[in-house]
């Protein structure tokens, strides 16, 4: 018999959600985090649509969260192969702004934990199928993340 055929984005889907190490989520300590925790944008975030307004001003051209590539990249450049993921410091821990939340604090280091490992394999992944990836923190400036995007354009161009 014939092997099932699987949608790539159906992988993407079950890699993050059934490898996390954080399985049960804690009570939020407050209903005001709660609901600041709901609010909280997947896609289309302010940094990322700053990023998407700049590469556009500049005349390059690229899709939005190609949910056919692992980890769903914020920013995709298709004709160079290149997967840029927009990373909020608070959710992917980043060195400089990350601060531990003093609730439930044990929890949401293995939180950020497993979304840094989650990042470092869909990495893998894309570069395994000859993407380049780029991740960039938030709170990096625009105008300096896309001269070095089009570095990249132009160097792989």
């Amino acid at each position: 018999s014939q092997p099932r055929v699987v949608p790539a984005r159906f992988w993407v889907w079950s890699f993050a959600n059934f490898t996390s190490a954080v399985n049960h989520r804690p009570k939020a300590s407050s209903d005001i985090v709660r609901r600041s925790m709901q609010a909280q944008a997947v896609r289309d975030t302010k940094p990322e649509i700053a990023l998407r307004r700049e590469l556009h001003r500049r005349g390059v051209r690229f899709r939005t969260h190609r949910r056919d590539l692992p980890g769903c990249p914020d920013i995709v450049l298709v004709r160079v192969k290149v997967a840029v993921f927009v990373d909020g410091c608070f959710w992917h821990g980043c060195p400089e702004h990350f601060v531990v939340p003093k609730a439930n604090r044990q929890w949401w280091l293995d939180k950020i934990k497993s979304n840094r490992r989650r990042d470092g394999k869909h990495d893998v992944m894309l570069r395994e199928i000859g993407w380049k990836v780029v991740r960039i923190w938030e709170h990096e400036d625009s105008e300096t993340v896309a001269d070095r995007l089009l570095e990249l354009w132009e160097a792989q161009s």
